[in-house]
């Protein structure tokens, strides 16, 4: 499974990125977690406001920081 954390480096987005890790640890999961930080390719996904979390190439979250709980069910969701 790949996890897309996409932001330009902002602090929301180096915690989103914590979230994500934390959420992989917790639930036992194999998983990458990619930081996107070019704007044209954030664009492409349609994202306006960052920080975005993106799984399965579908954008689950933008322009705020989910708990590592919220990350996880959206992962257990079968996303």
């Amino acid at each position: 499974m790949i996890i897309k954390i996409l932001g330009t480096g902002c602090p929301k987005c180096k915690k989103l990125e914590a979230s994500a890790l934390l959420a992989i640890e917790q639930a036992g999961l194999e998983a990458t977690v990619e930081k996107v930080t070019d704007l044209n390719k954030i664009m492409d996904y349609g994202v306006i406001m960052t920080p975005a979390l993106v799984i399965g190439d579908k954008v689950l979250s933008s322009g705020k920081v989910i708990s590592p709980e919220e990350i996880k069910i959206l992962i257990s969701k079968g996303v």
